[in-house]
């Protein structure tokens, strides 16, 4: 058994659209657990097992998962068959991890500094800026609808998942925001939203 814990309206949302999105509901067991807001509100839950009272973490027999990317990593391999993930000795595997890999690296780290108001020739140097992160991003949907291959991926909820909570921030790209909007639309992506907006 999965077990998932989740505070809604935060990053492990686009871990319930995947698990939605890849139909392992009945697979895992959802705990809704608080984490400290950056509005002041929420706080530590005692009974959260992440060793920074963050999401998301993942259990599967015994070992914890934690942060986002690696958690999607591991649920698309755990299901191989799911259209979501690119097994081991697919084409694309080299393009699906390091996409996953970039969005930790590079692409949050970038656009936290500079809703942070943050910059410095070190950030520069290490993450580069986000006029670079959109230049990649336009630069791979040039010429296919996603970022791996001609299928959605994992990688595609992950990285889109950023303006889905900062729309003012989609490049004024026409590439990427039909992008936005094909992963933003999906049914497993709505439903998760509007099921938390409802709460």
């Amino acid at each position: 058994m999965l077990t998932l814990y989740h505070a809604p309206r935060s990053r492990s949302t686009r871990i319930l659209q995947l698990i939605r999105e890849m139909g392992i509901e009945e697979d895992v067991d959802l705990r809704i657990t608080q984490i400290p807001r950056q509005d002041g509100s929420g706080g530590r839950d005692p009974q959260n097992p992440h060793p920074e009272g963050k999401v998301p973490l993942l259990l599967h027999d015994g070992a914890s998962v934690r942060e986002s990317n690696a958690v999607m990593l591991y649920l698309t391999d755990l299901y191989p068959d799911s259209p979501m993930g690119r097994p081991v000795g697919h084409p694309s595997r080299a393009a699906y991890v390091s996409w996953l890999a970039w969005y930790g690296n590079v692409f949050e780290p970038v656009y936290v500094l500079q809703v942070a108001g943050v910059s410095h020739p070190v950030t520069q140097v290490t993450f580069r800026d986000v006029p670079e992160a959109v230049a990649r991003l336009s630069e791979a949907l040039a010429e296919k609808d996603w970022l791996v291959d001609d299928e959605i991926s994992a990688a595609d909820l992950l990285i889109s998942s950023t303006y889905a909570w900062f729309r003012d921030l989609i490049p004024d790209d026409p590439r990427i925001r039909d992008w936005v909007e094909r992963c933003l639309s999906r049914p497993a992506v709505t439903s998760v939203i509007e099921e938390e907006m409802a709460r």
